[in-house]
């Protein structure tokens, strides 16, 4: 073989490389963005590809005409697939923030993306026969190992190398780029001497045009973000950050009574607004901490208000404080309103902050805890839903001493009641025993916990009775006489047929995700 038919292979092979990496790039992109916006990552999941692979096969078919043109078909295919795969992550966002459209906007674009995708192969295969004859079989090897291996790099390069150096909206613009350049300007290359001078001028023409725009969307990029992302909120933000675990957004303002009202969000859910947020605090924290309360979890948490609750007890020694985010408890501890808001709790030195992930700590955590606190987001993915299984909560039940206490928030027996029961199944199933009650956060509406004691079970009688310690701090919400009311549930609120949540079968986010379609 020449030396210049090896090398064109050689550079075509490596076009293949490098589409393919930028292909899985734009399927993971989508994916996140989704699990970002929607949550429910196991649906968006397989709905982007589903209809990526579908659309794929359609565009393997549709390029069966273009294959006597396929160098110039190429080139303008993946012209195409840059400019949409590019800008996709831009325009879903645009779109969910300024039109609250997110969903049908996600499929069309997964399906045009899948369709340039799939129309791909058929026309590098011919474009590879073109520089050397060989048998299909062989062809075939060659070309989908190195596609192959280029997913493989695409995949491991979108979370560790794309999301960290350029983020989500200008980390999609960098592989359109790439995409661009591997498709049109090393074909036109490779096989200039079979383009005629006006086409080979025309797709570098195109080529430099997609660039520009590409170009242009990311020098603009964080403010078109900055705009889009204060669209979803009502009130000015003072703070945003994109984590390697979610989105993290806090909204300052002046309510309607001229009090200032900060409030966090995490990928897009409100968790606390400062009007309100010491009634949630209060009924989660102060019934576990009822009895003995030395040594006290929390589990998840970060913003340290759940914290503040608990150093009000004089007589509390020690607090382990477990959140996945280390920027979670960074804002907590430096960003002066929330420090401020939660009375710099994170300084105390009776706490003890780990950054892991829950899950993962209890495996080889230290027993002992006299309360433990569960404060994590709902169960909305399967991220969280393992936070809500009967293995976590057994493996919790094995560190606690024999009269300890554990208050779960559990989310809204009113907007999710099955959710909701499906908690209070899970525990029970993980031989705690339990008492639901819940309390009005006018910030979120109805919301419920529980309340459960080792050693106990659902034939074992009922749960721990919520009350207040005497010698508990002065309250600006609860009381006993609230707490008794707080177990009383009306009739269309009480407990449902719901099975128990593992993490094999995942219940209480199958619950979740039919509940909490309207957020």
């Amino acid at each position: 073989m020449r030396p210049r038919p090896r090398l064109a292979r050689f550079l075509l092979l490596l076009t293949v490389f490098l589409c393919a990496a930028c292909g899985l790039a734009y399927e993971l992109a989508l994916v996140a963005l989704g699990g970002y916006l929607i949550g429910n990552t196991v649906f968006q999941t397989s709905l982007v590809l589903s209809i990526m692979v579908f659309a794929m096969g359609l565009g393997s078919l549709a390029a069966k005409p273009l294959q006597r043109r396929a160098v110039g078909a190429f080139a303008v295919v993946e012209g195409i697939l840059a400019l949409v795969g590019g800008l996709s992550v831009m325009l879903l966002y645009v779109m969910f923030a300024w039109v609250n459209v997110y969903t049908p906007a996600m499929v069309v674009v997964a399906f045009v993306v899948g369709l340039l995708i799939g129309a791909e192969i058929p026309l590098l295969m011919t474009m590879l026969q073109r520089i050397r004859r060989q048998e299909a079989g062989g062809a075939v090897a060659d070309m989908f190992a190195v596609d192959y291996l280029g997913a493989l790099v695409g995949g491991l390069s979108f979370p560790l190398l794309l999301l960290p150096t350029f983020g989500q909206l200008k980390g999609v613009l960098v592989v359109g780029a790439v995409n661009a350049v591997a498709g049109i300007a090393a074909v036109v290359w490779i096989f200039r001497r079979q383009l005629r001078a006006v086409v080979r001028g025309a797709l570098l023409a195109g080529m430099t045009a997609v660039l520009a725009v590409l170009g242009s969307v990311y020098v603009y990029a964080e403010d078109i973000e900055v705009n889009a992302r204060q669209r979803l909120y009502r009130d000015p933000i003072v703070h945003s950050e994109r984590t390697p675990y979610q989105e993290i957004v806090v909204t300052r303002s002046l309510g309607f009574t001229k009090t200032e009202d900060l409030r966090l969000f995490l990928n897009g859910d409100l968790q606390f607004s400062s009007l309100d947020e010491y009634r949630y605090h209060e009924a989660l924290v102060h019934p576990a901490l009822a009895g003995d309360r030395s040594e006290v979890l929390i589990l998840g948490g970060g913003d340290g208000l759940a914290l503040r609750e608990v150093l009000r007890y004089d007589d509390v020694e020690h607090v382990t404080l477990v959140e996945l985010d280390s920027a979670m408890t960074d804002l907590a501890s430096g960003y002066g309103p929330l420090r401020d808001l939660n009375d710099d709790a994170l300084a105390d030195p009776r706490v003890t902050v780990v950054n892991e992930d829950a899950f993962t700590w209890l495996r080889s955590a230290p027993g002992g805890y006299d309360a433990a606190l569960i404060d994590f987001p709902d169960p909305e993915d399967t991220a969280t839903a393992k936070l809500y299984s009967v293995e976590f909560y057994a493996m919790l039940s094995g560190l606690l001493s024999p009269d300890a206490s554990v208050a779960v928030q559990a989310g809204s027996p009113f907007f999710a009641p099955r959710t909701y029961w499906s908690i209070q199944e899970t525990l029970r199933e993980a031989g705690l025993a339990t008492t639901p009650y819940q309390v009005d956060v006018p910030s979120f509406g109805n919301w419920g916990f529980m309340l459960a004691a080792a050693g106990g079970g659902a034939s074992e009688g009922p749960g721990p009775v919520p009350r207040l310690s005497p010698d508990a701090p002065e309250l600006r919400f609860l009381d006993d006489a609230v707490l008794r009311a707080s177990t009383v549930f009306p009739v269309d609120r009480r407990e449902r047929d719901v099975r128990a949540s593992t993490l094999m079968d995942p219940a209480v986010l199958e619950y979740a995700q039919r509940e909490w379609q309207f957020d």
